[in-house]
């Protein structure tokens, strides 16, 4: 009897163990998860696009161009917050939420984004072009083509979208040292910056700057939200860690977001002015000389080419449940679009222009995508019996009427200012 009673402890202590190893395993997967699609989404998010937005329009706007920043942190929380709550919880891609939403809306929405895409990818590879020839003093030409190989390659090599999930934690985490380093050391003044930040001279003028930047970054919310589905934290049980993931993707977006504005300006409020051709790496040479300017073409470049790898995965995600061919050879496509957008690049060569010209296409696109992603709130048969908060709700549609006529409206201004 006593021999029974010993086993059976023995194995009730055992199975206690298993249970235990199985929700620290759990624990550690999700942890994991966390960081992964924050840090995707992040480096993603502040790309070349970003990184040169934001010097063009500072160099432009000075102390003033703190509203935007500011302005753009709310509006980042409004567009991830319902994005990934919505996606994550339906466990559906953009594209076949819009597709349960209207029938066939989906491969708009689908070829709709995979277009932004196109212009996203223009920018990230003009870019790292850009980030080469700091380095190096490479022609742009030849700083294209060499991106554009080194995107394919790490499509090409095994376990791929493992590597991309690695590449964004390490890399993000190495972009946000470089541009702290930088942005200390050529501090501008806080409470003159923090004041219009709240109160600029002009607000209705800082409107083209907010769009192209919010523009310019929302690819990488795309790309995290999407990236959920891909990894299996989806579903209503899982709505804890996607917030987690959500607030952590946020937090590092408006954590690099500010120091670059603070790096720049800094440099700008000594009385400098940044060269065209490359604002942003002529704000690091004349913040921190030699060195700045070195760190900003590596910062640049891996800006770049993560974006360039996420921004590819993002496009093809976009369709490849449209299209099962697509799907059947997802890699091969990946690739494909990289070429593709490479050639492109190195054929129209303006890799400033492309820089903004992406942040103004993608917010026009914003407000159709987030208005089909709101809609599906009220479909059990997309988010089930789960309830979206209200207010995220009021963000969110506050956030469709506002971009939606904004981002019409400015199509002119940003013509006169880069164009004409």
């Amino acid at each position: 009897m006593i021999k029974k009673m010993i086993i059976s402890n023995i194995s009730n202590i055992s199975n206690i163990s298993n249970i235990s190893n199985i929700t620290s395993s759990t624990k550690f997967w999700q942890n994991k998860a966390i960081f992964s699609v924050a840090f995707l989404m992040a480096m993603t998010s502040v790309g070349p696009g970003f990184l040169t937005q934001t010097a063009v329009f500072t160099n432009i706007y000075k102390i003033d161009m703190a509203f935007p920043v500011f302005a753009s942190i709310f509006i980042t929380f409004g567009i991830v917050m319902n994005l990934w709550r919505i996606i994550g919880v339906s466990g559906l891609r953009i594209q076949d939420i819009a597709n349960k939403i209207i029938p066939g809306a989906g491969y708009f929405i689908g070829i709709l984004l995979a277009l932004g895409a196109v212009a996203f990818n223009f920018g990230n590879i003009s870019g790292a072009a850009l980030g080469i020839n700091v380095l190096m003093g490479v022609d742009t030409i030849w700083g294209t083509l060499f991106t554009g190989i080194v995107g394919c390659l790490l499509f090409v090599v095994h376990n791929a979208s493992t590597r991309m999930d690695q590449m964004a934690r390490y890399l993000g985490i190495f972009m946000i040292i470089l541009i702290a380093y930088v942005a200390m050391t050529c501090l501008p003044p806080m409470g003159e910056t923090l004041t219009s930040a709240i109160s600029p001279t002009d607000i209705g003028d800082l409107l083209l700057p907010t769009l192209i930047i919010v523009g310019g970054a929302v690819g990488g919310y795309y790309t995290g939200a999407q990236r959920l589905v891909d990894i299996g934290l989806q579903g209503k049980e899982n709505i804890g860690t996607i917030k987690t993931a959500a607030w952590a993707g946020i937090t590092i977006v408006v954590v690099i977001r500010i120091l670059l504005f603070l790096a720049i300006f800094g440099v700008i409020a000594t009385g400098a002015v940044l060269d065209s051709a490359n604002p942003a790496a002529n704000a690091f040479y004349q913040g921190a000389g030699e060195v700045g300017y070195y760190i900003f073409g590596l910062v640049l470049f891996v800006a770049s080419i993560t974006s360039v790898v996420g921004n590819s995965y993002m496009a093809i995600s976009f369709i490849k449940t449209l299209f099962p061919v697509v799907a059947r050879n997802e890699k091969a496509w990946c690739v494909g679009f990289i070429v593709l957008t490479s050639i492109g690049t190195v054929m129209m060569n303006m890799p400033i222009l492309l820089l903004m010209l992406a942040g103004l296409v993608n917010s026009l696109i914003l407000p159709v995508v987030l208005a089909f992603v709101l809609a599906a709130t009220g479909r059990k048969d997309i988010v089930g019996d789960y309830k979206h908060p209200v207010y995220l709700s009021v963000i969110g549609i506050a956030i469709v009427l506002v971009m939606a006529i904004a981002s019409f409206s400015n199509i002119g201004h940003f013509v006169s200012k880069f164009i004409s």
